[in-house]
């Protein structure tokens, strides 16, 4: 598996989002402000877009923020997602972060604790839909992991 990291939202980016968050999830609010500052990493699986998730920095030193995770349905039996999230928190530790939030859905919170976030504070609505605020400790550590990443 490939992915590109890009400072804009790309049409493939985009697309995925669209399909995941608008069609299947009914989310309204999808594209915003955050887009034209985070970085976007986009996922191929033999040169088809599969998955997506973007990062930027907070206004706390270090901590920086991972959302719109997102896969497209016909390849969630994969682990895409893990890789995604391990390769976001990677490109985060080589740009100089520390520790990761997110806002997980409820659904996706034992996805996000498998993988070492914590939840912390209460549940809350985000649009139609329950949320938890996570965060994870990152540390060169996690860097090693890369290799493991190999096989997708």
């Amino acid at each position: 598996m490939n992915y590109e990291r890009s400072t804009h939202l790309t049409n493939d980016a985009k697309k995925i989002r669209e399909a995941v968050f608008i069609s299947e999830q009914g989310f309204k609010n999808e594209i915003d402000a955050i887009d034209k500052h985070a970085i976007h990493l986009i996922f191929y699986k033999a040169a088809q877009p599969v998955g997506v998730c973007r990062y930027f920095i907070s206004n706390i030193n270090g901590v920086y923020i991972i959302g719109r995770l997102a896969v497209l349905k016909k390849y969630r039996k994969d682990h895409i997602g893990a890789y995604i999230l391990q390769t976001a928190e990677q490109n985060i530790i080589k740009d100089g972060g520390k520790k990761a939030v997110l806002s997980a859905q409820l659904q996706a919170q034992k996805f996000y604790e498998k993988y070492g976030y914590i939840a912390n504070g209460p549940i809350y609505m985000d649009e139609h839909c329950p949320h938890i605020h996570m965060e994870k400790l990152l540390n060169k550590l996690n860097l090693d992991k890369e290799d493991s990443l190999e096989k997708f």
